[in-house]
């Protein structure tokens, strides 16, 4: 078998079990650390579809910045405490209805797609790469770009402008 088709299957069962993991855990801390663990298992897919860039950014911006945020926020609220309602019948038949929906749809749409075989003479390898990605973001893209960086400037510039405390102002 080949070593590459091995662990991508290795990494789908991983990325399969860390997902079902943080819906079924209990703890909200375990989910985020199981979401965290799924963050890597799909950088590992984004490497194997030499997309290396990719796996950078969600590395970084996901399992990074994004999961600290949400650790921060779990122990910040002190969720343990907080005690979750009991569901009803009718919650769990819903949800159950809306899982089962989701799944024929996905199946369905799975059933009727063709994966068009690899052509190796129109393959290029440098498409994930991050030289070719700033080529094309830096030519054809810079207007996007620009107004995406000044709609995030100003957004933190909001951020802190809310988040900054007034004189005599008490936080508990």
């Amino acid at each position: 078998m080949n070593p590459t088709l091995s662990f991508f299957y290795f990494l789908s069962f991983l990325t399969v079990l860390s997902a079902l993991m943080v819906i079924l855990s209990k703890n909200p801390i375990h989910s985020v650390l199981y979401l965290i663990l799924t963050f890597f298992t799909l950088s590992g897919h984004y490497i194997l579809l030499n997309a290396q860039f990719l796996a950078a950014v969600n590395i970084i911006v996901y399992a990074g910045a994004i999961m600290v945020l949400f650790l921060f926020v779990i122990m910040f609220l002190n969720v343990k405490d907080i005690h979750e309602e009991a569901k009803n019948s009718l919650t769990k038949i819903a949800a159950a209805i809306v899982g089962g929906t989701v799944f024929v749809i996905l199946f369905g749409a799975y059933r009727k797609t063709i994966i068009a075989p690899a052509d190796p003479n129109t393959f290029d390898s440098q498409v994930g790469m991050i030289e070719s990605l700033g080529k094309l973001l830096f030519r054809e893209y810079l207007l996007p770009f620009e107004l995406a960086s000044i709609l995030l400037l100003v957004a933190m510039v909001g951020a802190v402008m809310l988040g900054k405390r007034e004189i005599g102002e008490r936080h508990f």
